[in-house]
C-alpha cells in the first residue's frame, strides 16, 4: 500500500552476511535494482565469517519495501534479522514529554512546590489574575488544538489519528522557539462546542494555535475564539502559510523587478489558506488578485453560496474576469496555489507575463512539476523539502507566537503578520537573493528572533501588547 500522499519512507534492515559467499556491493546492488537507496550504512559487528550491519533504506512506499525485502531474501549468504521503520520507532510513546524545572529531594522542597505553601501562590493570583503570568505555565504555554477534520492531505481522520502531527507542532515550538506547547485534540466536529471547551481550558495558555480544522468551520471557531478570549488565537493552515508566502513573494518581486501594487495574482484553491493568503496580500498593496476554484474564476456577478465566497468576489478580480484558470491567467505575473496536484499546464504558464513568479503549494504534489515549469518560470516555489523555495509554516509560527507571548499581546493582529512575513524575507541578504533562493532555510537561526522582535515592535505600534517594555536580547518565556 502506497503511503498518504505518496510520502517517502526510510527503513533500516538489520541483516548479516558471509563474507566468503556475498559482497556489501551485491547486496547494494540488489537493494537499487528493487527500487531503493541507501541512505545509511552502520557497521554492527564483524569477524572473519560474517558481518553484521544495519543497512537504511529510502524508498517510496511500503509496497516498495517489501520489494527491497524480498530481493535481499533471495541472496544466498544474506539473513535478514530485523526490520524497522525509523518513522515508527520515533513516535513510539510519542514524541513529548512534560518536565519538572524544580527538583524535589525534600520535605521542604514539597511544602512548597505544594501544600501547604503554594495555597498563598493561589490566593496572590486570585487577588490579582495577571500574576498567573508570572507565577504559572501560562506565559509561556500554547495549545495546539484540532478536531482532526483537516490533517495533511489525508482529510478527516480524527482526533487520535491527528495526535502525531499535533504533538510534532509542539515540538517544533520548543525546538525553535522554546515555546511549552501541548497536543489538545478534540473529540467533536460541533463548532461550538470546540469554541466552549477551548475557551474553558483558555485559563493555563498564554496562546491558541488552531490547527487542521476544516474549513468553513475554521472561519468561525477562530473569528470567536478570536472575539471572546484575550489572549492570541491563530490559524496557522490560513496565516502561517500566508504569511510566509508573503515573505517569499516579497523577495521574488525583487528578482524580477516589480511591485506589489502592480502585479496581477491569479490564486487557485478558495479554502482557508487560499483565502487568508488573499487577505494578506491585499493588506500588503496588491491591487489585483483573481480567485481560481475548480468552477473558474470567482466574480461579482455571480451569488454563492458559501458566504466566504461572497466576500471574497466582492475583494477581489477588480475588472471582473470570467472563465477557468487558463482563461484568467493571461498576462499574470504570479501564480499561487493552494489547490489540487497537475492543475497549471505548461501552455498555462507561457501566457503568463515576463519572468512570471509560480508559487505551486499543493503538498506532496504540486499545481505543476516544478522541473516541467523550469524553462518558463524566473522564479518557482512550492511546499516541498526536496525543492528549492520551500513556503514551510515552520518558518513563521515559533517566532510568531514567541513574540507574542513575550509582549502578552492580546492577539495578533494584521499588523503582526505583516511584520513577520518582512522579516522572514529580510532573513535573505541581497548577496544571497537568487531565484533559487528566495525564502531562508527553517534551520536558520535567525529566523525566530528577527521575526520574534518584529512580531513585539508591531503588537506596541498597534496598541495590543500588554507587558510595560519591550522585551530584548532573547527568549524571555
Amino acid at each position: 500500500m502506497a503511503l498518504p500522499g505518496g510520502a517517502a519512507m526510510n527503513i533500516t534492515i538489520r541483516l548479516q552476511f558471509e563474507k566468503d559467499i556475498v559482497s556489501f556491493s551485491d547486496i547494494a546492488t540488489a537493494i537499487g535494482k528493487a527500487g531503493g537507496d541507501i541512505v545509511g550504512i552502520d557497521v554492527i559487528s564483524s569477524s572473519k565469517v560474517h558481518t553484521v550491519r544495519d543497512i537504511t533504506v529510502s524508498a517510496l512506499d511500503t509496497k516498495q519495501c517489501d520489494l527491497i525485502i524480498e530481493a535481499l531474501k533471495k541472496i544466498q549468504g544474506v539473513k535478514i534479522i530485523n526490520v524497522s521503520d525509523r518513522t515508527f520507532l520515533m513516535h513510539i510513546g510519542g514524541k513529548i514529554e512534560t518536565n519538572s524545572k524544580i527538583p524535589v529531594k525534600t520535605r521542604d522542597d514539597l511544602s512548597r512546590v505544594y501544600t501547604p505553601g503554594v495555597a498563598r501562590v493561589c490566593t496572590a493570583i486570585a487577588e490579582d489574575p495577571r500574576k498567573a503570568y508570572s507565577l504559572t505555565i501560562k506565559r509561556n504555554t500554547v495549545a495546539v488544538v484540532s478536531d482532526g477534520t483537516a490533517v495533511l492531505g489525508l482529510g478527516d481522520i480524527g482526533p487520535y489519528a491527528a495526535m502525531p502531527v499535533m504533538e510534532g507542532k509542539a515540538m517544533l515550538f520548543k525546538e525553535f522557539a522554546g515555546v511549552d506547547a501541548f497536543p489538545i485534540c478534540l473529540n467533536t466536529k460541533n463548532t461550538e462546542e470546540i469554541i466552549q471547551i477551548v475557551k474553558a481550558i483558555a485559563p493555563a495558555f498564554g496562546g491558541i494555535n488552531l490547527e487542521d480544522i476544516s474549513a468553513p468551520r475554521c472561519f468561525e471557531i477562530e473569528k470567536r475564539l478570536k472575539e471572546e478570549l484575550d489572549i492570541p488565537v491563530f490559524h496557522d493552515d490560513q496565516h502561517g502559510t500566508a504569511v510566509v508566502l508573503l515573505a517569499g513573494l516579497l523577495n521574488a518581486l525583487k528578482i524580477v523587478d516589480k511591485k506589489l501594487e502592480d502585479i496581477k495574482v491569479v490564486l487557485t484553491g478558495i479554502g482557508a489558506a487560499g483565502i487568508a493568503c488573499t487577505k494578506i496580500l491585499l493588506a500588503a498593496g496588491v491591487r489585483n488578485i483573481i480567485g481560481v476554484d475548480r468552477h473558474g474564476a470567482i466574480h461579482r456577478d455571480e451569488t454563492y453560496e458559501n458566504p466566504y465566497w461572497q466576500e471574497y468576489a466582492q475583494l477581489t478580480n477588480p475588472d471582473n474576469l470570467k472563465g477557468s484558470l487558463s482563461d484568467v491567467i493571461a498576462g499574470a505575473d504570479v501564480f499561487i496555489g493552494v489547490s489540487a496536484p497537475g492543475i497549471l499546464k505548461v501552455e498555462d504558464v507561457k501566457k503568463m507575463a515576463r519572468d512570471p513568479i509560480v508559487f505551486a503549494m499543493a503538498n506532496p504534489i504540486p499545481e505543476i512539476d516544478p522541473e516541467l515549469a523550469e524553462p518558463y518560470v524566473r522564479v518557482m516555489a512550492t511546499g516541498r523539502s526536496d525543492y528549492p523555495n520551500q513556503i514551510n509554516n515552520v518558518l513563521c509560527f515559533p517566532g510568531i507566537f514567541r513574540g507574542a507571548l513575550d509582549c502578552r499581546a492580546r492577539e495578533i493582529n494584521e499588523e503582526m503578520k505583516l511584520a513577520a512575513a518582512k522579516a522572514i524575507a529580510s532573513v535573505v541578504t541581497e548577496d544571497e537573493l537568487n531565484e533559487t533562493y528566495i525564502i531562508p532555510s527553517v534551520f536558520n537561526s535567525k529566523v525566530v528572533e528577527r521575526v520574534r522582535q518584529a512580531v513585539i515592535e508591531a503588537a506596541y505600534r498597534t496598541g495590543v501588547a500588554r507587558k510595560d517594555n519591550i522585551p530584548v536580547g532573547g527568549y524571555t518565556g
